[in-house]
């Protein structure tokens, strides 16, 4: 959906917008930087011009930004893309992060929400309970604690089907695509999500900062008008994408069912996320990030206009 949305939409957008003067050349599937290598590759001088930057993976340049994982619950389509906008925008430092690392942001890309795939039966969010789950996310970890599951870091590959099969993992929290992208349904046919289950992934199409400011303002104004026409769509196409991946799955032999307001309700609760906000900020404050508690509460203000 995303990579699709950035060829078929933003690319065209901006070459329209420059009137043909700036031809975006992209390259996929790690053809010349690989997802962990992103923004390194954007940010040094005479690499690649652009690339998506996905924070998570790194954490120790851009600390700030995963802040923005840190909710169990968040907006869906347009009014996700509203809230990372706001955020950069109410939050100098965000895009001073990003900068910091000699890139500059253009486009949010967003993803899939998080799913729970299930080896045995798994009615609702309270049998996480007892079991043993894979997630990548170290929130998603504290998240599963406090649910009173035993979460584990496992290798994402064939590796998490076997274990599955084998008994000795009973799910997995992952984005909806990717668990469908490596059949995780085939070992864990039982599928809990919610367009509203936040991910939290904020994929920043970023520019390299002096590819960018060696481009004229009239090419600068181009691909900012071309960002803003193209954030038009962008929720329309995140909800059909979501129903599409759904039927997709249950065509594939899954047993999705969709949350319940409720059900989501008492999943915030159970994750007990504050207390988990805080005390990462305090390890970030250890760490000397000493923004954080700022930028952790200019976050959740945002976000709260946006809660149910």
């Amino acid at each position: 959906m995303r990579t699709r949305f950035l060829k078929e939409v933003v690319f065209p957008a901006v070459e329209r917008e420059s009137n043909g003067r700036l031809v975006i050349e992209a390259h996929w599937n790690g053809d010349i930087a690989g997802s962990f290598d992103a923004l390194r590759a954007v940010g040094t001088p005479g690499g690649v011009d652009m690339a998506t930057v996905v924070p998570e993976y790194t954490p120790g340049q851009l600390p700030l930004h995963q802040l923005f994982k840190s909710f169990p619950l968040g907006p869906t389509g347009d009014t996700q893309i509203d809230f990372f906008r706001r955020a950069y925008a109410e939050v100098p430092a965000f895009p001073a992060e990003l900068e910091k690392n000699n890139a500059v942001h253009l486009f949010f890309g967003t993803g899939y929400p998080v799913a729970f795939f299930s080896a045995p039966p798994l009615p609702g969010l309270d049998g996480l309970r007892g079991g043993t789950w894979r997630s990548a996310s170290f929130w998603h970890h504290d998240f599963l604690v406090n649910s009173g599951a035993t979460p584990v870091a496992v290798p994402w590959g064939p590796g998490v089907l076997d274990a599955l099969r084998a008994g000795t993992l009973d799910g997995v929290m992952v984005n909806l695509d990717a668990g469908h992208l490596l059949n995780v349904q085939d070992a864990a046919p039982d599928v809990l999500v919610s367009k509203e289950l936040w991910l939290g992934h904020a994929y920043l199409l970023a520019m390299n900062r002096e590819v960018w400011n060696g481009l004229p303002q009239n090419d600068r104004q181009a691909v900012r008008r071309a960002v803003q026409k193209s954030y038009r769509t962008a929720g329309q196409v995140m909800d059909s994408s979501f129903d599409t991946e759904v039927e997709d799955l249950r065509r594939a032999g899954a047993n999705v069912r969709i949350l319940g307001p409720d059900e989501l309700r008492r999943w915030r609760t159970a994750t007990r996320y504050r207390e988990v906000q805080a005390a990462r900020v305090e390890d970030q404050r250890a760490r000397g990030i000493v923004d954080a508690r700022a930028a952790l509460a200019a976050v959740t203000s945002i976000m709260d206009c946006f809660a149910d």
